[in-house]
């Protein structure tokens, strides 16, 4: 970054010396012209002059700027994530950036309110200092108001997905932000597992088509973890705490939970079991055999094997596993939970279960609910790179202002065969220069027109890559250019390697 600005200071400095006006006599009674990096910024601006700029130009804290390469990448994804879920009959569902603030309040807990960016009230009523609305905090809440108002209008089962920005007045630190993306995919209505294995389905497509490695579905149940509180006589008051600890299993040592469960009030020696059977190297075995007392366990243990059972032969074998350990601490959760995990991630990339009971909580139809969520913003840290996209798949010079018109109908005739097209929008009538502005376009063909070519009639094609020129003739250049297009070896650079 350091030789990034020390080249715009030096490009900085050539604008300035270049525009530096030539000091002319100031008329009688008018005010001395105030000189460049000296404007007057209380007197009326005249056309093309700017105001004062801040000292800093990075975004607010905990927002990003995409710029061209990186917004691209995502919106590839995104396309890809729509497309998967359309292909499933997800619908998608777009919702205000912001909701009224009683909509979202007793939602989220103390701690998520706290982390609402509320927005004050407005106009004549600004100095109350109070707030009214609030940014959307994640796309559940959203889903339950649209389902509340909705209703009768929505299809049953119900099946949509979203992706859009949601806002937490968090600290900002490394991979956290203030602004990200969510993306989700929720059925309500239907209490069916095959809602659950669709869903599951679905969200390994969409990693698989992503192209992301090593990556593996963690398969659990509510009930099931119900049903070992009850084998190990876990009383209910401390069964969402005994919960919150096991989650820890993948951050702490064995031992240390066991410690944690006795300090919540279990048994030292009950502790201690409960975390060996987690824990062994047979812990499936183990746990079906401690739960063969427990109807409700036993129910959990079915709905996971029905799971397994309907997305045998959908995914490739072992990449859903049962994993008694896995919690997810979310209490909401109902019946089967899920995560993803890949290989060199710490944290999961995706998660999900059902939650039926949750939209009723949220001001919602009492419906049954089973839905995911996807990592967005680290599953794009995942994707595998690629070559630098290209801008343009024609450039077309303008090697003198006669042949301005030439060339801005032969950029159309381009793009109405389906390509980028744009002509060389410089002051430069150097041929050197044009082209290597076609180069850092990532163009595969320039276009030249000059006399030469007016005078036969024809347009001169170089290729990019190759450094081969040919001459067609202008009547035929969209064609030309069309079939170049189209054959094998000759797709545009943003399409090489794809």
């Amino acid at each position: 970054m350091a030789g990034l600005g020390a080249g715009k200071a030096a490009v900085d400095a050539t604008i300035t010396a270049a525009v530096q006006p030539v000091p002319s006599p100031t008329p009688p009674g008018r005010p001395a012209a105030p000189r460049i990096g000296e404007t007057d910024v209380t007197g009326p601006r005249a056309v093309g002059e700017h105001g004062r700029m801040p000292t800093q130009f990075d975004p607010p804290s905990g927002t990003r700027d995409f710029l061209a390469r990186e917004f691209e990448t995502r919106e590839r994804a995104f396309t890809l994530i729509r497309s998967v879920f359309a292909g499933y009959g997800f619908e998608p569902l777009g919702t205000p950036a912001f909701e009224r603030l009683d909509v979202l309040m007793g939602k989220y807990g103390d701690e998520g309110e706290k982390l609402i960016f509320k927005i004050l009230r407005r106009g004549q009523h600004e100095s109350s200092g109070e707030a009214d609305l609030a940014l959307r905090y994640d796309l559940t809440v959203p889903l339950a108001r649209v389902a509340a108002a909705y209703g009768s209008q929505l299809p049953v089962p119900y099946k949509r997905y979203a992706i859009g920005p949601v806002w937490r007045a968090d600290r900002p630190g490394h991979g956290r932000y203030r602004e990200f993306t969510q993306c989700d995919v929720d059925t309500l209505g239907s209490a069916s597992p095959l809602a659950d294995a669709e869903v599951i389905c679905a969200v390994h497509d969409v990693l698989a088509g992503l192209g992301i490695g090593g990556f593996r579905f963690l398969l659990n149940s509510r009930r099931v973890l119900a049903g070992l509180l009850e084998a190990f006589a876990v009383p209910a008051s401390l069964g969402a705490g005994v919960l919150t600890t096991l989650d820890k299993l993948d951050k702490i040592s064995p031992g240390e939970v066991s410690r944690e469960l006795a300090g919540r009030g279990m048994p030292a020696g009950a502790a201690a079991d409960l975390v060996a059977v987690m824990t062994a190297a047979d812990a499936e075995q183990r746990i079906r055999d401690a739960l063969n007392n427990s109807e409700e366990g036993a129910a959990g243990l079915h709905e996971v094997d029905t799971v397994l059972s309907l997305l045998a032969g959908q995914v490739p074998a072992g990449r859903v596993r049962f994993t008694p350990r896995m919690v997810r601490g979310l209490s909401y959760y109902t019946g089967p939970i899920w995560e993803v995990t890949a290989d060199g991630v710490a944290s999961s990339i995706a998660s999900g279960g059902r939650y039926d009971h949750l939209i009723a909580a949220l001001g919602g139809p009492d419906v049954p609910a089973t839905g995911g969520s996807l990592g967005v913003e680290r599953l794009l840290l995942l994707l595998p790179g690629g070559e630098l996209d290209s801008r343009l798949d024609v450039a077309v010079t303008v090697m003198a202002e006669q042949y301005a018109p030439r060339s801005f109908a032969f950029a159309a005739a381009a793009r109405s065969a389906g390509l980028r097209a744009s002509v060389y929008l410089g002051g430069s009538g150097k041929l050197g220069r044009q082209l290597k502005w076609a180069s850092d376009s990532g163009a595969r063909w320039a276009v030249m027109y000059g006399a030469a070519e007016e005078e036969a009639g024809t347009a001169t094609v170089r290729d990019m890559v190759s450094g081969e020129q040919v001459r067609v003739p202008a009547s035929g250049l969209a064609q030309f250019l069309a079939e170049r297009a189209g054959q094998p070896g000759h797709a545009g650079r943003g399409e090489q390697g794809s």
